[in-house]
């Protein structure tokens, strides 16, 4: 377990490191930072006072070297709109991000669970028809469209829930639905197939023979040897619910850290940029560390991969 820890620890410090290269790039090969924050008319001295007021001025690996050392203490610079710290901005935001993940994820995987149980249960049945169809429909509906759907519906005329912004916890519902069904239905699919394949194994048979019901042998034996691939997708869609989010927080005003990077891209706030990438970086990586310890937790025979192709 140390050996694996270890590893997962500086396989994150290179993913993060990468994530540094891969924004500082991206960033800069979009054009000139100051695009759009200069007032129109700057002479060309106002020009360069901004540009070494910001750090601009430097050579590129000086600005990356700059930009490396200060977000490995958490220092991202203070935001060129907000005026200040544009961590402080995107912790600001953070909770109530997470809170929105958190729901979203919760909800797919109740979903997946109990409609997966039910497939491999009764295979053919209503409800295994009536999960493929869930599952078809989630994918093909666009996250947007969904949203804009919901707030017509359950906002605008039943008036149910609020369509935006985030005072408590009804504010939650919409967005989460709409962030929660795209992966619920990849969950549905691959814990259905995982279910259903896992059926036919002997131990199962073995299990049936001792006289235990079907229910039992599904959600204590099937179940816990199927969760191991829908686990590692849930992990996965950690860092598509973190991405989605920006979308669907756009959709419903929801102040999460999603609507702050819209609005940074919006007026180049480039410090906003680099902080929101590197938490949610961070969260995506720690959300994997838990994913594969939580693997392992339910499976104690399973090993990781390691460099040397041996397993720990």
């Amino acid at each position: 377990m140390a050996q694996f820890l270890i590893f997962r620890l500086l396989y994150a410090v290179a993913v993060l490191i990468g994530v540094t290269i891969l924004v500082f790039s991206l960033i800069h090969l979009s054009g000139d930072p100051l695009a759009g924050l200069l007032p129109p008319g700057s002479s060309p001295e106002q020009e360069a006072a901004i540009r070494a007021q910001l750090g601009l001025d430097r050579s590129l690996p000086e600005q990356y070297a700059g930009f490396v050392t200060r977000a490995a203490r958490g220092d991202f610079g203070e935001s060129w709109r907000q005026g200040r710290p544009a961590l402080d901005a995107v912790v600001e935001r953070l909770p109530n991000t997470l809170w929105l993940t958190g729901l979203a994820l919760a909800m797919a995987v109740v979903a997946a669970l109990s409609l997966s149980l039910g497939a491999a249960a009764r295979p053919g049945s209503r409800i295994d028809l009536a999960g493929r169809f869930a599952a078809t429909l989630g994918q093909a509906v666009p996250g947007f469209w969904l949203g804009t759907l919901l707030i017509l519906v359950f906002a605008v005329r039943l008036r149910w829930l609020p369509s935006s912004g985030f005072d408590d916890w009804r504010s939650l519902v919409l967005p989460a639905v709409a962030l929660a069904v795209y992966p619920a239905a990849m969950l549905i699919r691959l814990l259905r197939g995982s279910l259903i394949a896992t059926m036919d194994q002997d131990f199962i048979r073995t299990a049936r023979s001792k006289g235990l019901d079907q229910e039992t042998v599904i959600r204590v034996h099937a179940l816990r040897n199927a969760l191991l691939p829908a686990v590692a997708f849930a992990g996965l869609q950690a860092g598509f619910l973190l991405g989605g989010a920006v979308v669907i927080e756009g959709v419903f005003a929801f102040p999460g850290i999603g609507q702050l990077a819209l609005a940074a891209v919006l007026h180049r706030d480039l410090p906003v940029i680099q902080a929101v990438v590197m938490v949610v970086a961070t969260l995506i990586v720690l959300a994997t560390l838990l994913v594969d310890l939580l693997a392992r937790w339910i499976d104690p025979r399973l090993t990781i991969p390691m460099p040397n192709g041996a397993g720990s």
